[in-house]
């Protein structure tokens, strides 16, 4: 596997190691020993799949913060998706800051998630599916979202948006929001 961070510290883009024959191609998608390697968590506490119907769809953007953080690794298996991630530690010089990434099925590139990151996708295809790896189980404690339109980012989806969930198009703008960091909910 070759990990490439990307320029949110910690948020690594990760490619395979393909070995191709005759028969089509094998290669490793996760380690143990290369995420310790780089200082992530190689915890997988929990995998969970989602399937799209339409081209367009947009899930998120979900954070867990609070104790309930968790680290994900996110691979999309069936078509393709554009895969947008959000810096929200505070004490981070990136903080607010986001980097957008294709991932498909073609191209075989998973995406190393951190803690205190908010992530969303849009789907490029129809019948995309996607595969995540979290480090911890999935509790409503903690669980937030931001607007996937909300001016503070700037953020760019490849195309309209075609599906969105009614609590995903209502989140809050990021001015609002409390995060917990340290013991203690700041006020971003």
């Amino acid at each position: 596997m070759l990990f490439t961070e990307t320029r949110l510290k910690g948020a690594f883009i990760i490619d395979l190691s393909v070995f191709a024959d005759s028969r089509g191609f094998f290669a490793r998608t996760f380690d143990i020993k290369e995420f310790e390697a780089y200082g992530l968590k190689p915890t997988i506490a929990q995998c969970s799949m989602a399937y799209n119907r339409k081209q367009g769809t947009l899930r998120g953007i979900h954070y867990q913060l609070d104790h309930t953080n968790e680290a994900r690794l996110v691979r999309c298996t069936r078509g393709s998706i554009y895969q947008i991630i959000i810096d929200l530690r505070p004490d981070s010089y990136t903080f607010g800051s986001h980097i957008g990434i294709e991932l498909s099925a073609e191209n075989h590139r998973a995406l190393y998630i951190p803690d205190h990151f908010a992530r969303g996708f849009q789907t490029l295809t129809d019948d995309s599916e996607v595969m995540c790896q979290l480090s911890a189980s999935y509790t409503t404690e903690g669980f937030g979202g931001l607007r996937y339109d909300d001016p503070s980012f700037g953020l760019e989806w490849p195309l309209p948006v075609t599906e969105i969930s009614e609590l995903d198009q209502n989140w809050p703008l990021f001015e609002g929001i409390l995060v917990y960091h340290e013991g203690q909910y700041l006020d971003l």
